[in-house]
């Protein structure tokens, strides 16, 4: 559960408050003056503070200054009226997340809540760069050890330090949020500001309003003075995600602010410095774009300081495995599944064959359904969602055939003609051979009587499944049809 802190010295306010953000979830800690604020948050660490610009004989921006002292990455909303909206403009030049004016509208403050906890998530949890079996005890993970992956922790390892921008190329899904995330909290700008900005998500005016702000009166609605993202992230590090859909317009902004870290308000004339590093991502050719006059040429070799080009999860091979493994006992940790026990072989190799148009993001969300369907301690091919099993639906499974029992096809039927037959042609290794002969005749046996299903098989031998794969292979068994040994 969420945690957020409410300093003020009005009582119904912070009940109020309670009320609301309890229906979110959030549990709700409060405090009536400066000092009881601070204590609460050397000892709670809540991931937003409500904070009260007049209390009891001190201002909210000394209280804000002691604040940043402490953590400056902790997201602050001032609660002020509309006279003392200045201070509160104050307070966001010096790095505040946003203001409220009484009386207090509820929804919007849900809302700039949820959206301070999601920021403080971005800024606070870890990003591990786990490689081979070496697993990070808390926080998001990269997982993998393919070559692909290897080389993108190595690029974030040498841009991490670097005060350069950054340009994050991948499919939608491959996990391009945690690069930057990765990057900003291993370079010398981890204690300031993490901002992400999803340039798809607003419109032209949003977007151009969210990153530089605007002045009152700008245009019909803006009653008051916004600080943008570029000012209140000073010091710190913006994420651009899905740069390839911002506007013509927004792109110049974004480039003058690159060469010269200086723009406008809109609707302003006033001259505003800022320091920000931005990590863009995009998953669409803007190099294409440029060809084609979309996307400015200056603004691409700007943004483009670096290049990490993150591959497609079908690319990644044996990752998917590692994957699977990783969210799976995420998802039974997160809803407290300790009965289960894993992915049956026939389950994997589906996954592993299936293309993953939504990479990353579509498997950890097929293992959650599929872990909601279970009704076994093994996730077996019919829990998984549809779309998995209607690609797999006209076609037999590599790892699963189907065997028509047609007879005891194999060449030992009988053990002592076996032992007979190898005595008189004078065998100087008749204990491994019958070994073997035994061997392959139980094996072909068993696989006959479970149709093929090579998961029944090895529970019913008492093997485990790699062995059997072993022996179809070493014994020349074939699974096509019938379950036969070819003797050639």
């Amino acid at each position: 559960m969420s945690q957020a802190l409410v300093v003020d010295d009005d009582r119904t306010v912070l009940e109020m408050v309670r009320r609301s953000l309890e229906k979110m979830n959030v549990d709700v800690i409060t405090a009536g003056t400066a000092d009881e604020a601070m204590d609460a948050i050397r000892e709670s660490s809540p991931e937003v503070v409500l904070l009260d610009i007049m209390l009891p004989s001190v201002s909210g921006l000394d209280v804000f200054r002691e604040i940043h002292k402490l953590d400056r990455r902790l997201p602050v909303v001032f609660i002020t009226s509309s006279s003392e909206s200045n201070v509160a403009i104050e307070a966001m030049q010096l790095g505040a997340f946003d203001y409220l004016a009484k009386p207090l509208d509820l929804p919007k403050l849900n809302q700039l809540v949820q959206k301070a906890i999601e920021t403080r998530r971005l800024m606070n949890i870890p990003v591990a760069l786990p490689v081979g079996d070496t697993k990070a005890s808390k926080g998001d993970q990269f997982v993998g050890r393919s070559p692909q992956m290897l080389e993108v922790f190595k690029s974030i390892g040498r841009v991490a330090a670097e005060n350069v921008n950054v340009l994050i190329r991948g499919e939608s899904g491959t996990g391009k949020e945690l690069v930057a995330r990765a990057i900003y909290q291993h370079s010398p700008r981890s204690k300031d500001s993490f901002m992400a900005v999803n340039c798809a998500a607003l419109t032209e005016t949003l977007l151009e309003s969210e990153l530089f702000g605007y002045e009152k009166g700008a245009f019909t609605g803006a009653d008051r003075q916004r600080i943008g993202k570029f000012e209140q992230c000073n010091g710190g590090t913006i994420f651009l995600d899905e740069v390839g859909d911002m506007s013509q317009l927004t792109q110049g902004k974004v480039l003058r602010l690159l060469q010269e870290q200086r723009f406008e308000r809109v609707g302003g004339n006033k001259t505003i410095e800022t320091d920000v590093r931005i990590i863009a991502a995009t998953n669409r050719n803007l190099e294409e774009m440029v060809k084609a006059g979309l996307f400015r040429e200056d603004l691409f070799y700007r943004l483009n300081g670096m290049t990490i080009s993150l591959p497609p999860l079908r690319e990644r091979g044996d990752d998917i495995a590692l994957l699977v493994e990783h969210y799976l006992n995420e998802a039974c940790f997160e809803m407290g599944r300790t009965e289960t026990e894993g992915v049956s072989s026939e389950a994997l190799e589906m996954m592993i064959q299936y293309p993953w148009p939504g990479n990353v993001r579509e498997l950890q969300s097929v293992v959650r359904q599929s872990l909601l369907k279970s009704t076994s301690p093994i996730i077996v091919p019919s829990f998984l969602p549809d779309e998995l099993s209607r690609r797999f639906s006209t076609q037999a499974v590599p790892s699963e055939p189907q065997a028509d029992i047609n007879g005891d096809d194999s060449p030992l039927s009988d053990l002592r003609l076996f032992v007979d037959q190898r005595l008189a042609e004078q065998s100087t290794d008749l204990y491994s051979e019958t070994l073997e002969a035994m061997e392959r005749y139980l094996l072909t046996r068993v696989l006959n009587e479970t149709s093929g299903n090579q998961t029944r098989a090895a529970e019913i031998l008492g093997i485990t499944r790699g062995k059997i794969r072993d022996r179809i292979a070493q014994f020349g068994i074939s699974l096509e049809k019938t379950v036969s040994i070819d003797e050639n």
